[in-house]
């Protein structure tokens, strides 16, 4: 019987995805090259990485520019470097166990979050095989309230199970949805479940950590406005926050060159 992430064509195992090692005695049965060849394609489409992102890499993230200024480009140099130590780190060389705590990209829009999120997932997948799934908030919960209709074709547990239960999640756009019970309690089933789990979660959000608003901001600019005390908690566990205290790319380098040169 053909495996179904095997090359049916490969030589080695005849489509099996199997084949004989020695063992000193009879043989025995070990994994084939050509699942892995395949499995890897199969897991990136299972992401559900969204096509914008779907080619973003660690080495693709432009922190460079001359339009950003010398301290955009020092933040976002450094924020890759921590998603890259994180990729590297994410197998541990002493226990052979991944990691169980994530990353929180913290920053305001356009600084590059969901690229640096969506390229991580892809590498850990590339690198490790592990089991990603992406996710942005806000669709996540329409989605889920789209299956109260009795003509939906999907479960809530159908749309929550792949979430609570990938081994890296991505969380696009944390406190992106104003507070309501509903939101409330979608987040905290998703985040204790996946705390209780250690399964690592990484998260972006535009929204800043801290009790004391930032002298430019306001209270309205903290995750604290919108996420109850229970799940900050949570959070502090899970993920290692990555500040990103750098300029809007599409507004400093995008759209200046759209509209025909420097501002």
């Amino acid at each position: 019987m053909t495996s179904p992430v095997a090359d049916p064509e490969c030589p080695r195992c005849q489509g099996s995805g199997w084949v004989k090692v020695a063992d000193g005695g009879a043989g025995a049965a070990a994994p084939c090259d050509c699942r892995k060849t395949r499995r890897i394609p199969a897991l990136l489409a299972a992401s559900e990485i969204p096509p914008r992102y779907r080619d973003c890499t660690l080495e693709s993230f432009n922190f460079a520019s001359t339009t950003r200024s010398q301290a955009s480009r020092e933040k976002l140099l450094e924020a890759r470097q921590a998603c890259q130590r994180y990729v590297e780190e994410f197998l541990s060389v002493d226990s052979g166990r991944f990691a169980e705590t994530g990353l929180l990209l913290i920053g305001v829009p356009g600084v590059g979050k969901t690229h640096l999120a969506a390229a991580v997932l892809a590498e850990l997948i590339r690198r490790y095989g592990v089991q990603g799934r992406f996710v942005d908030f806000t669709s996540l919960v329409h989605r889920i309230q789209s299956t109260f209709d009795p003509s939906s074709p999907e479960s809530k547990h159908d749309v929550l199970d792949p979430v609570i239960q990938a081994q890296v999640l991505v969380l696009d756009e944390l406190g992106a949805l104003k507070p309501t019970p509903f939101v409330d309690d979608t987040l905290y089933l998703i985040l204790n479940s996946r705390y209780t789990e250690r399964r690592p979660t990484i998260f972006t959000t535009n929204f800043r950590l801290g009790r004391t608003p930032p002298a430019r901001g306001s209270e309205h600019d903290l995750l604290s406005s919108r996420l109850k005390p229970m799940l900050i908690s949570r959070l502090a566990e899970m993920a290692k926050p990555v500040v990103i205290d750098a300029e809007d790319y599409r507004e400093v380098v995008r759209l200046p060159a759209l509209l025909g040169g420097p501002r």
